[in-house]
């Protein structure tokens, strides 16, 4: 079984649970980072957790199905034809061999998971089939006439019920390990930021009222997933699953994990309080 791209979209990659590990020798995790909404789309179709799925951005993903199949759209809200008529997301939905399946724009939120019942079984690559948009590791970001292989059905689960919306306005933070840098020891508690436009499955970049901090740079040090890092410009930047696994500049607090969800799904603009807890 497999499916040919017909529109990738601006950014649709192939994710799992990631590639853990391998931090110790400099490779990212990766792997998507609406790990709820992901793995509701798994056990839609039948699918094992953590099977590989499709992340689209903002602009969805269009695609052709070679033989009869079972997909199923969650995470961010947007429009799904098969086959030339509208479903619903949340559940999943079976087409016949040589249905188109469109999967539109985000309309809220930002990443839209596609599982295909089977799994996406492109090569894994160090024990994941996730792309690794920093370090270039995995399959590639999708393009137009790519065909992906897909595993055996399982059986679908319609009755699964969606994971809880945590896009609540509010970070929580716990103290990182260079919270001593900060100048005000509070300064991110009830501090409002604005999400920008250059975030990525990189990170979260908030601008808002500096951070001030002591000046300079540590030595490298490691960094894990939903670390807050405060660089020379004040800005906070919340680390997501592509993040490095090193830097220099002061992690001055951490993410809960509670909160990565709302992060994935975070759009330019959109205003979060930091809270720490």
């Amino acid at each position: 079984m497999s499916i040919r791209v017909i529109d990738p979209g601006p950014l649709t990659t192939v994710q799992d649970g990631g590639r853990l590990g391998w931090a110790h020798l400099g490779v990212p995790r990766a792997g998507w980072l609406d790990a709820d909404s992901a793995k509701f789309a798994n056990r839609l179709v039948g699918n094992a957790e953590g099977a590989a799925v499709l992340e689209t951005t903002y602009g969805g993903v269009s695609f052709v199905a070679q033989r009869a199949l079972t997909f199923a759209v969650t995470g961010a809200r947007c429009r799904v034809t098969a086959a030339g008529r509208a479903v619903s997301g949340d559940e999943p939905v079976t087409v016949r061999a040589g249905a188109e399946v469109v999967v539109g724009p985000a309309l809220a939120g930002v990443r839209s998971y596609v599982a295909l019942g089977g799994g996406v079984a492109v090569p894994a690559v160090l024990g994941s089939r996730s792309r690794d948009t920093l370090a270039g590791i995995g399959p590639e970001v999708l393009r137009s006439g790519a065909v992906l292989a897909l595993g055996v059905a399982g059986r679908p689960a319609p009755l699964d019920v969606p994971p809880r919306d945590r896009r609540s306005g509010v970070l929580r933070l716990h103290r990182g390990p260079r919270a001593d840098w900060l100048l005000e020891p509070d300064a991110l508690h009830g501090a409002s930021y604005t999400v920008a436009a250059d975030s990525n499955r990189v990170g979260l970049r908030l601008e808002g009222r500096p951070v001030l901090r002591r000046a300079g740079e540590l030595d490298s040090e490691g960094i894990v997933l939903g670390a807050v890092q405060v660089p020379g410009s004040g800005q906070p930047v919340v680390f997501l699953h592509d993040h490095p696994t090193t830097g220099g500049y002061p992690v001055v607090a951490v993410l809960d994990p509670q909160d990565l969800a709302a992060c994935a799904q975070a759009r330019p603009g959109e205003r979060f309080t930091l809270r720490l807890v």
